[in-house]
């Protein structure tokens, strides 16, 4: 293994000029003061490193724990942007960041780069070969990293050592001013810290929210504004949008971060649980009550609870939340004894509450007492060019869980995610990375170091670009087949799509099908589905 290599000062023959320098780290000077986002500022930062040092690509990334977090990205591919980079699986941003100086790497390294294939208009599999890095230093501590990559092997031979530690003093006073902005604006760290110290109590990890539409921040602004408070929210939007994940957002945000955040799917249970699992019961209370147990509220009493599918919960139900939620008391299942709770409730739902009320599924009073603040998630399909930040994102999931050196998408993959409506939201989006990445790997014999997945491995089918399995066509197959048979296999088919679309929610494909959850339920046994 070759070890890398510090840059060197070369002759001023060969450097920058001072007016060069000069002309290239005058902007940025005057950004300082100016009222910039970090997004434009940061785009500001690499177009002057580029045009100081130039190459074939620059990204600029903040440390945020074992993980790097791309901020921007300057000739790399877009979905870099929605990876994020664990530090001790890519052994150059390791060492980059353990050196106070910049380090380049010799072409002839075998240590793996992050960023080969993804270098963009760049056809075929080629690799990075002249790789540059140096760590952001804020008050003595590594805040991120800077790097420059090129495929050529001798770009950076005429590097200018004391140009680049002028560029690097004035992008480590940029993302400075970043930092003071951002704390000036809200108290971010302290929010940091407290949502840290849930996740470690609950040993759970929050996955982070992805996205920079205008729409998706938006929705971001909306959850910053509300977390502070102890208002119930309604969260609304479509399967897969991420309603439980915004429910995590707000509560780790919350004064109640500390306490635990307890969950209950409304749809998953028989409607003879449901209570029993929001205010539990005491022994004896009913058959197979063997001993007292406590019910969800109580759970999360000094927290939050969150209730989704919350459209699915019995009308008798609904009318004793309403008196928990109006003075926080409630009584087991069985008991006479009342017990006063502390918590906070957001729900979510995918229905249009509203008209459930107007036909009478659902109580006016505790639709009124669950929306004091809504929050609309809007559909990937409304998110733009989100979609391939999020593909990033669950590519470097899977190349991690596949043990992959690079997964990147090709361009017409990129323009098939960009095309296809997403009914089935961020959800179907994960689920076909995974699937593709999976399927492409198996057929990929080689183990190729860069595996890259184009639109034919997505299966995408029609002209609206409907996922399917290779080979399958609109309606299922009824050739040989007598009429009986050629009916039930329609039947299970069209059930099958259905419950694969609502993730396997009985209920939600009832509705879409227009049958009684009962009856569903007979015709699945029926087709042998259950």
């Amino acid at each position: 293994m070759v070890d890398p290599t510090l840059v060197k000062e070369t002759p001023s023959a060969v450097g920058l000029t001072a007016r060069a320098v000069l002309d290239g780290l005058t902007p940025l000077i005057q950004d300082l003061s100016r009222e910039l986002s970090d997004s434009e500022r940061f785009r500001r930062l690499l177009s002057s490193l580029r045009t100081l040092f130039p190459g074939d690509a620059a990204a600029l990334l903040r440390l945020d724990g074992d993980t790097l977090v791309p901020l921007a990205i300057d000739g790399l591919s877009s979905d870099t942007l929605g990876r994020r980079f664990r530090v001790s699986e890519h052994p150059r941003f390791a060492q980059l960041l353990s050196r106070p100086e910049p380090t380049r790497f010799a072409a002839d390294s075998d240590l793996p780069d992050p960023y080969d294939g993804l270098v963009q208009g760049v056809a075929g599999h080629l690799e990075v070969h002249d790789c540059l890095g140096c760590p952001l230093l804020i008050g003595g501590r590594p805040w991120g990293l800077l790097t420059l990559d090129a495929l050529n092997p001798a770009r950076f031979d005429a590097i200018d050592m004391a140009s680049l530690q002028a560029f690097l003093s004035l992008a480590a006073a940029t993302v400075s001013v970043v930092e003071r902005i951002d704390t000036l604006a809200r108290t971010g760290e302290e929010e940091r810290r407290r949502a840290e110290a849930y996740r470690q109590a609950s040993g759970q990890s929050r996955r982070e929210m992805v996205g920079r539409s205008e729409s998706h921040q938006h929705l971001i602004e909306e959850i910053e504004v509300v977390a502070g408070s102890d208002l119930t929210v309604l969260i609304t939007g479509e399967t897969g949008v991420g309603k439980e994940l915004v429910a995590n957002a707000i509560h780790a945000l919350s004064s109640r971060a500390g306490k635990p955040m307890i969950s209950l799917n409304c749809a998953a249970l028989p409607d003879t649980l449901v209570e029993s699992e929001l205010f539990g019961h005491v022994r004896g209370a009913f058959s197979g009550a063997s001993s007292d147990r406590r019910g969800k509220f109580e759970l999360a009493d000094g927290g939050t609870l969150f209730l989704d599918e919350v459209g699915e919960l019995p009308l008798a139900v609904q009318a004793k939340l309403l008196r928990v939620l109006q003075n926080g008391q409630l009584q087991r299942i069985g008991s006479d004894h009342e017990h006063k709770v502390d918590v906070r409730l957001i729900a979510a739902t995918n229905r249009d509450l509203a008209d459930e009320v107007r036909a009478g599924r659902f109580r006016a009073d505790f639709y009124h007492r669950l929306s004091v603040y809504p929050l609309r998630v809007p559909p990937l399909r409304e998110r733009g060019r989100d979609v391939l930040l999020l593909a990033g994102f669950f590519l470097e999931e899977n190349r991690s869980r596949l043990g992959l050196l690079s997964l990147r998408l090709a361009a017409d993959a990129q323009a098939a995610l960009l095309r296809y409506p997403w009914p089935g939201n961020v959800r179907e989006l994960e689920h076909l990375i995974g699937r593709s990445a999976l399927k492409a790997l198996a057929s990929n014999r080689d183990r190729r170091r860069i595996l890259t997945l184009n639109a034919a491995d997505f299966a995408f089918a029609g002209a609206l670009g409907e996922p399917r399995e290779a080979g399958s066509g609109s309606a299922p197959a009824v050739v040989d087949k007598d009429f009986r048979s050629a009916v039930t296999t329609f039947e299970r088919s069209i059930v099958v799509e259905t419950l694969a679309r609502h993730q396997q929610n009985w209920a939600a494909a009832a509705r879409e099908l227009g049958l009684d959850r009962a009856n569903l339920n007979r015709l699945a046994k029926r087709l042998g589905l259950k």
